[in-house]
């Protein structure tokens, strides 16, 4: 796992690869801080940016069209605890954790005196609401350009234009996209040219947490790296494949990578 560096526009990132993905070891604040420069820049250019952890890695693993996806971002922040676990070993032993919902606290409370504009895309009706009122509350002066929720099916042609038009009308400076991994990813990916917006970002249930909808661990859970078995033991049914299943495949497949590039040095 070769340590590689990311021309992004303020300074130089650090990254790491993981199973052939590249991940920047960036924290919370310096991922807001890209994401204010990116807007204040306005270049004409939608800047896409990837927070996943183990799942997106170990989805781009087995699907190399998904792999170039993902690593053409302009920027992906390690939201679990593998690939942090993975830079610690290399020797980066301030790699942290950048979850979505952090992400998304720390913008708000960061701008809410600049006035910047949020559009939210993706999850229900319901979470969209509570999340709406979750703002107006904690951060009054953050402006929501708009919101929507698609139906569980595929848009037609003609919906999803309507949807990028009211997306663009409503003139946001950053668009957060919560249909889970990889599948918000691919969704900004595929729209990437006709999105008239600073940032793009996926953040996966991050909507669902800063509502309440869906509980967040503890603290000190997270910064320990159990947050996953928190979420596992509140949603078993949707996540048991992902943690039983492919958590364990990819900690194989990411050691035995570790393994042989500490045989090459």
């Amino acid at each position: 796992m070769k340590i590689e560096s990311s021309h992004l526009s303020q300074s130089v990132e650090p990254s790491i690869r993981v199973l052939g993905s590249r991940v920047h070891l960036v924290s919370v604040p310096r991922t807001v801080d890209q994401i204010e420069h990116w807007i204040e820049k306005r270049d004409g250019n939608c800047r896409r940016v990837v927070v996943t952890g183990f799942h997106g890695l170990w989805e781009a693993y087995k699907n190399p069209h998904l792999q170039s996806i993902l690593n053409g971002a302009d920027l992906w922040v390690p939201d679990g605890i593998a690939p942090v676990w993975v830079a610690r070993l290399q020797g980066h032993k301030d790699a942290e954790r950048a979850p979505g919902a952090e992400i998304m606290r720390e913008f708000f409370r960061r701008t809410d005196q600049k006035r910047y504009r949020s559009y939210f895309y993706g999850d229900t009706d319901s979470t969209l609401y509570r999340l709406r009122s979750v703002l107006a509350r904690d951060y009054a002066r953050h402006e929501i350009a708009g919101s929507f929720s698609p139906p569980f099916r595929a848009l037609t042609p003609e919906e999803d234009r309507e949807v990028i038009e009211r997306i663009n009308d409503a003139q946001p400076d950053i668009l957060w996209v919560s249909l889970g991994t990889p599948k918000q990813d691919i969704w900004i990916y595929e729209r990437l040219n006709q999105l008239k917006v600073p940032v793009a970002i996926g953040v996966g249930a991050a909507f669902a947490f800063i509502a309440g909808t869906i509980s967040r661990c503890p603290t000190w859970v997270g910064h320990m790296g159990f947050e996953w078995a928190y979420r596992f033991l509140k949603e078993p049914k949707k996540l048991w494949r992902r943690d039983l299943l492919d958590g364990p495949q990819f900690l194989f497949h990411a050691g035995l990578e570790l393994i042989k590039n500490e045989s090459q040095d």
